[in-house]
């Protein structure tokens, strides 16, 4: 198998890889104008929705989750490998330096995370704003629509399953080699499979122990012990390397970068035959599409709340930041070590074994012992957030994608422990290289897919912005005048509280009222309409009536009425609330699109017949509009 795998990559390399650079560059201007057109106002959920978790978390796991564990073995090797053996030009010269940190910026730039933003955004937008499931079937639902449900579906979500488990467990296994490697340079200890097991093993019982202690407590937390490990390693080596130059470089190298990134992007070396581009760009481009599925599911399931725009420039460029610094201050360090230090046995030992390059650089500074441990702890740290991150997304497509219902714990420990139990296997049976070969060739047909996710994803956003132009434009019939209510009622109205109880009884008294009247005057007209209420005895839980109108083919009519808790305003006299109770309640107005922050409490059954016909009128001239 390693060796026909080896011939499908070769194959791809030679003839398709100019359809992986194309696929590629339409990922990144698609996300781009998605970001900064109208569309990028729209939220990933309900229009009354709220980031779940805080920008310091968020990037966390943003960043542990998509190239942590990359950074940390290519951060010295990479720079260094380019600068020994370049794509173009004379090897070991101050233009392979230069080429070297160019190179391994576009590898790690903005396009690996236009990949990952692309199925991320897709899978939060169906599911969180059109409560679709979580899982990889949703993003073809403005394309094939129910049948998503059906055998197509579970194909889809069967191979991304597949995908996440093998992808994680065969970079578990590998990493593992580096982690035996850098205890080998540390202390001496053998590079021997029977050593590697164990470490996986212990590996896998911490992944397991932070999947049993679930997202906001597990992965958040050692997401965020890595992020401060890893800042902590960055500022060593700014502090006790070349500073001057490494600030110098960075500002340098993003400039060449951002300079160069047209160019860099549709560079195929077509006139320039080479091996080299195989080897490294369409090979990251294959690694960053086959690892999409994981990494973007487990991105949409941390990205609710947020809007496209925020969602897409930080996703692009926040990671990326925090990379360029990485790769700068590791990689220019060591180029810096060779050229100026006279330290030419760096290149020669990540030449002959690339695994250990981050420990050989540290052995040229202070502290080496102390930083090599560190190093380990924080390669463990990123395999853990990867393989139960990982657990996570694999869990969730296997559950249905129900991100409110938790699975069971025995569950989720079952995929960790899989996990590490396959990666143990592929080792022991030499198996992790042909695996890994597999997975950059079946990045081909994702591509494809992913193609196909930008178009539906393009569509139901298109969608949404013209629903939003018709109804901020539209023109709706005067209101019918009604008899005004006394100030003083109004301002009584106005700073009172209420309680639930008394939410629920205008809800049932007036609202209700007024939608079964509409409703049967619908109805009469020959339209399908239904009026509906959800009762919870919790009273954080959902208490609401609704009147839906279905028009058949055409998108739907929803208006509701939900009783919403709110904390009560300290500026209030106790007159007016009751310290004793936690909460108030309002009768806010909810559409199909979310809430929309207002409160019809007290309102009489004219004014609320009258606002349902607006939004009504507002939502026919929608469909008008899509004719």
């Amino acid at each position: 198998m390693g060796e026909l795998f080896a011939a499908v990559q070769g194959w791809i390399t030679h003839h398709v890889g100019w359809f992986y650079v194309l696929a590629v560059a339409g990922f990144l201007t698609f996300t781009v104008i998605i970001a900064f057109s109208g569309m990028g106002a729209i939220k990933l959920g309900p229009d009354h929705s709220s980031p779940d978790y805080t920008y310091k978390s968020w990037f966390a796991m943003l960043f542990s989750a998509g190239m942590g564990i990359g950074l940390m073995f290519f951060g010295v090797a990479e720079p260094v490998m380019h600068y020994m053996s370049p794509p173009t030009g004379e090897a070991e010269t101050v233009d392979a330096a230069r080429t070297a940190m160019r190179v391994t910026m576009f590898h790690w730039g903005m396009h690996a995370w236009a990949i990952y933003a692309v199925v991320a955004l897709s899978l939060a937008y169906f599911a969180f704003r059109h409560n679709l499931p979580l899982t990889i079937r949703s993003a073809f639902y403005p394309l094939i629509g129910d049948r998503i449900y059906g055998p197509i579906g579970h194909a889809i979500d069967t191979f991304a399953v597949l995908g996440t488990i093998f992808g994680v467990a065969t970079s578990l296994g590998i990493g593992v080699t580096q982690v035996n490697a850098g205890l080998t340079f540390l202390f001496g200890v053998p590079e021997s499979a029977w050593v590697q097991i164990p470490l996986i093993a212990g590996i896998t019982a911490l992944a397991a122990l932070s999947v049993g202690l679930g997202l906001d407590t597990g992965i958040k937390r050692i997401s965020e012990l890595n992020l401060i490990l890893a800042i902590a390693l960055l500022g060593f080596v700014l502090i006790f390397g070349p500073t001057v130059f490494l600030l110098q470089t960075l500002v340098q190298n993003t400039g060449e970068y951002v300079s160069n990134l047209f160019r860099m992007t549709f560079n195929l070396y077509a006139r320039e035959p080479t091996d080299w581009i195989g080897g490294w760009t369409i090979f990251y481009w294959g690694w960053w599409i086959a690892w999409s599925p994981f990494v973007g599911m487990f991105i949409a399931r941390v990205s609710r709340g947020r809007t496209i725009r925020e969602f897409i420039i930080g996703v692009l460029l926040v990671p990326v930041g925090f990379t360029f610094m990485w790769m700068t201050f590791f990689g220019d360090t060591a180029l810096h070590m060779i050229i100026q230090g006279g330290v030419a046995g760096l290149g020669e030992a990540v030449s002959a074994n690339s695994s250990v390059a981050i420990f050989e650089f540290f052995n040229h500074l202070p502290f080496s012992t102390l930083t090599s441990i560190l190093a380990t702890i924080l390669v463990i740290t990123f395999f853990v957030t990867s393989s139960d991150s990982g657990s996570l997304v694999v869990d969730m497509l296997t559950s249905g994608g129900d991100t409110n219902q938790p699975s069971p714990l025995w569950q989720r420990l079952f995929w960790a422990v899989l996990e590490g139990a396959v990666a143990a296997a592929l080792l022991l049976a030499g198996g992790l290289v042909a695996l890994q070969t597999a997975t950059i060739a079946s990045a081909l047909p994702f591509a494809v897919i992913m193609c196909f996710m930008c178009w539906g994803l393009w569509k139901a956003l298109r969608l949404e912005t013209t629903k939003r132009s018709s109804l901020a434009n539209a023109r709706v019939m005067p209101k019918t005048p009604t008899k005004p209510i006394p100030w003083r009622d109004r301002l009584r109205t106005v700073v009172r509280q209420p309680e639930l109880q008394e939410v629920l009884a205008f809800m049932q008294d007036v609202v209700s009222t007024s939608f079964e009247e509409v409703a049967a005057a619908w109805r009469e007209e020959g339209l399908d309409a239904r009026v509906a209420r959800e009762t919870s005895d919790d009273p954080q839980g959902r208490n609401r009536v609704w009147v839906e109108v279905r028009h058949g083919d055409d998108i739907d009519f929803f208006y509701s009425v939900r009783a919403m808790p709110y904390e009560p305003p300290s500026f209030l006299t106790e007159e007016h609330t009751n310290p004793d109770r936690a909460n108030f309640y309002r009768a806010e107005i909810f559409l199909k699109e979310g809430g929309q922050g207002y409160d019809i409490m007290g309102w009489g059954k004219e004014a609320i017949i009258s606002d349902l016909l607006d939004h009504y009128e507002k939502h026919l001239h929608f469909l008008n509009s899509l004719r």
